[in-house]
């Protein structure tokens, strides 16, 4: 992970809140994130983590507050393609075989003919099951194939949260060197996480959320 820096940030949160009835779900939230930084989103259950990643991919409107992508206020058409999101709801078909699936996302990603699918699989640890329908992998296999969207798809800011759920030790290595990978290449990412990780590279940059 590279230290931040005075560039522009790659995306800046200003006194962000979210309002359900009137409400706000969690206290203002001023942070940066700058390209090659990984932030760490901290919280107790309820207090808003996942509501914060969506509100950062688009999928709820901004309560109170504002968001800057690249320096600009952030808008959806601004940033398409270069935010990625997986989410609880892995986002996969059941019927579709892995890499089915990862066809369809790479051409909604604008990607050519999900190229490099194969390879994708093979080092995301799904050799052997590239065509079997999701709905007969365990639970480890289909966070695999969800997380094989990070290496197929060209995405400057990952948004992952839960990354390390159903995975054994093997997947959160795999995570951690996924994260390591892609700072290091001038990406960021933002994690929630309940459990204790040890990321490869140093110490993340923290977020406290609070309700």
């Amino acid at each position: 992970m590279t230290a931040a820096n005075t560039a522009v940030p790659l995306l800046e949160a200003r006194a962000l809140s979210f309002l359900r009835q009137d409400e706000p779900v969690f206290a203002p939230l001023d942070f940066q994130l700058h390209a090659g930084e990984l932030a760490l989103v901290e919280g107790d259950n309820g207090s808003g983590k996942t509501t914060l990643l969506r509100i950062l991919a688009g999928l709820l409107h901004v309560g109170e507050g504002e968001l800057h992508w690249r320096g600009e206020p952030m808008q959806r058409d601004t940033c398409t393609g270069e935010i990625l999101f997986l989410g609880h709801q892995l986002g996969l078909k059941a019927d579709l075989s892995p890499r089915e699936n990862l066809r369809i996302a790479a051409g909604l990603f604008g990607c050519r003919d999900g190229i490099g699918v194969a390879m994708v699989l093979d080092r995301i640890g799904l050799r052997g099951y590239e065509d079997e329908p999701v709905r007969r992998l365990s639970a480890g296999q289909k966070k695999r194939a969800a997380l094989a969207r990070l290496l197929l798809l060209p995405a400057t800011l990952w948004l992952l949260d839960e990354p390390y759920a159903n995975l054994d030790r093997i997947g959160i290595a795999l995570v951690n060197q996924l994260l390591e990978t892609h700072t290091a290449a001038g990406g960021a990412a933002l994690v929630t996480s309940h459990g204790a990780v040890s990321f490869h590279g140093g110490e993340p940059r923290h977020i406290r959320m609070h309700a």
